[in-house]
């Protein structure tokens, strides 16, 4: 067999990342004693639908890593492109010396499954616990269940950004319908 490749160059293995990101740039909310904390996270992937189970990947160099680990609690909020910026600046910004909620102007809320808040301005909210560590020391992942579910019936058409690398982000754009039978 032969290889055409002729309209293909190389890509560099440390930017596969962009072309395979599995979903929405999220806020992850996390609760350490009193002190709450927002992380942006984009490494995230679906690995069952029920109960809905959610594999996170969560650098072990960031304040939010220990305190998942501690607390096996999370919540992943789910921002618009609205929240854009505020979105990058968390991502930009480290939660042990800054509170996160104040600087950027968000809302904690409490949840009813976890310590951890969840952030009024997103359009959705997943309350999470952690089911499963044994990826995290050597890839950083933790398994959550979702354990309860918030969403903005008010927002009839979210739209979500997507990091794609180096600043870069896709903003969700128009839907299309084609025949299925997932549900």
């Amino acid at each position: 067999m032969e290889r055409c490749l002729v309209t293909k160059t190389s890509l560099p293995l440390s930017k596969v990342y962009r072309l395979i990101e599995p979903g929405p740039v999220v806020l992850v909310s996390t609760m350490r004693g009193m002190k709450p904390n927002i992380m942006t996270m984009s490494w995230h992937m679906m690995i069952d639908f029920e109960p809905p189970i959610i594999g996170c990947v969560i650098s072990n160099r960031g304040y939010s890593f220990d305190t998942v680990k501690k607390t096996k609690e999370l919540v992943i909020n789910i921002p618009t492109v609205e929240l854009a910026k505020k979105v990058v600046g968390c991502g930009n910004t480290s939660g042990r010396t800054v509170d996160k909620f104040k600087k950027f102007g968000f809302t904690p809320t409490p949840g009813t499954s976890v310590q951890a808040p969840l952030i009024e301005e997103c359009y959705a909210n997943l309350e999470c616990k952690v089911i499963d560590t044994k990826l995290t020391t050597k890839y950083n992942l933790f398994i959550v269940e979702v354990v309860q579910a918030w969403i903005d019936r008010s927002q009839k058409h979210p739209r979500m950004i997507h990091h794609q690398g180096n600043g870069a982000f896709v903003v969700d754009g128009e839907t299309i319908k084609l025949p299925s039978k997932m549900k």
